[in-house]
C-alpha cells in the first residue's frame, strides 16, 4: 500500500471571519495524480497552501508525509515539497535564471553573497531549455510574461527533484504551444519517478496533464467529490459543482468540456 502523501483532517481556514475552507478532509497517497478544480472563490489555491504549510489550519489537522503541521519544523515539511505559485513577492533585480537557481538556497530572493558554482548554473540552464525557456535565462523576472513566469516557477520547482509537487495553475496565461510543454513535462515527470506526488489546480478540463489518476471538486471551500479522475470528471459532476450545463469529453487520456446548453 502507497504510504499517505497528504492528510488533511477536518481542516477549516478563515478569511475575515468567513471560511475559505469548511471541514475538509482529503487524503493523498504517494505517487498519485490530483487535479482539483472547482470555479472561483471555491477554496483551491487554499487548499493547495495548506498543502504547502504556507497557510496553516485555524481547525483540524494537516499531516505531509507523516509530519503533523504545527508539531513539525517547517523546513523539515518543505524540502520535500515543489510548490508552483505565481503570487511570489519578489522585488530584487532577478532574471529567470536567478529564480530557478534559488532552488539551491530554499529563498525567494538570491541571499546576498552567494554565488552558484558551475554544475548548479548548468542544472539550472538544462530545466529551462526543457521548459522551452532558454531564451529568456538572462531576462528580468519583471519582463517575463505570466506564462513566461509561470514555467521558470515550474522548472525551480523541479530543479532538487522533490517527492511532491503543489500545481497553482500552471498553465495558466499560457498559449497552445507552451501549454502543451508545461503538460508534457509534468507527464514526463510522474514517468521519471513513479513515487512523485503531484496535486495541481486548475479551472479548466483541457489544462489536465495525461498523467492525472484522482480528481476533487471544489465548491464554497469544500470538497463535493473526489475520487478517480475518470469517475469524477464527468458531465453530471461538473455540471452540479460549476452551476450550470457542462458535457465533458475525454478522447487519448485527455479531457475537455464544453457548454451543455441547447442552441
Amino acid at each position: 500500500m502507497n504510504s499517505v502523501a497528504i492528510e488533511l483532517d477536518h481542516v477549516s481556514i478563515l478569511r475575515s471571519g468567513k471560511p475559505t475552507l469548511d471541514d475538509v478532509t482529503f487524503e493523498v497517497k504517494a505517487g498519485e495524480q490530483w487535479a482539483v478544480i472547482g470555479p472561483n472563490g471555491a477554496g483551491k489555491s487554499t487548499l493547495l497552501a495548506v498543502c504547502a504549510t504556507s497557510t496553516l489550519p485555524v481547525r483540524g489537522t494537516a499531516t505531509i508525509f507523516g509530519m503533523r503541521v504545527g508539531r513539525t519544523p517547517l523546513s523539515d515539511i518543505r524540502e520535500r515539497l515543489g510548490y508552483v505559485t505565481t503570487h511570489h513577492s519578489m522585488e530584487w533585480p532577478m532574471t529567470a535564471r536567478d529564480i530557478v537557481l534559488t532552488a539551491f538556497t530554499r529563498t525567494v530572493e538570491t541571499p546576498m553573497r552567494w554565488e552558484p558554482t558551475p554544475m548548479q548554473t548548468d542544472e539550472a540552464n538544462h530545466h529551462l531549455a526543457r521548459l522551452g525557456l532558454s531564451h529568456v535565462a538572462d531576462t528580468s523576472w519583471r519582463a517575463l510574461s505570466q506564462g513566461e513566469l509561470g514555467r521558470t516557477l515550474l522548472a525551480r520547482a523541479t530543479l532538487l527533484k522533490p517527492q511532491m509537487l503543489l500545481l497553482d495553475e500552471p498553465a495558466a496565461g499560457l498559449d497552445l504551444a507552451a501549454r502543451e510543454q508545461v503538460l508534457d513535462t509534468i507527464a514526463e515527470l510522474s514517468t521519471e519517478n513513479p513515487d512523485l506526488t503531484t496535486v495541481m489546480i486548475t479551472h479548466h478540463l483541457e489544462e489536465l496533464p495525461t498523467s492525472t489518476t484522482h480528481a476533487a471538486l471544489m465548491s464554497k471551500g469544500r470538497i463535493i467529490t473526489r475520487g478517480f479522475a475518470v469517475d469524477v470528471l464527468t458531465s453530471e459532476n461538473l455540471t452540479a459543482c460549476f452551476g450550470v450545463p457542462i458535457v465533458v469529453d475525454f478522447a487519448h487520456g485527455r479531457w475537455s468540456s464544453r457548454s451543455g446548453r441547447s442552441d
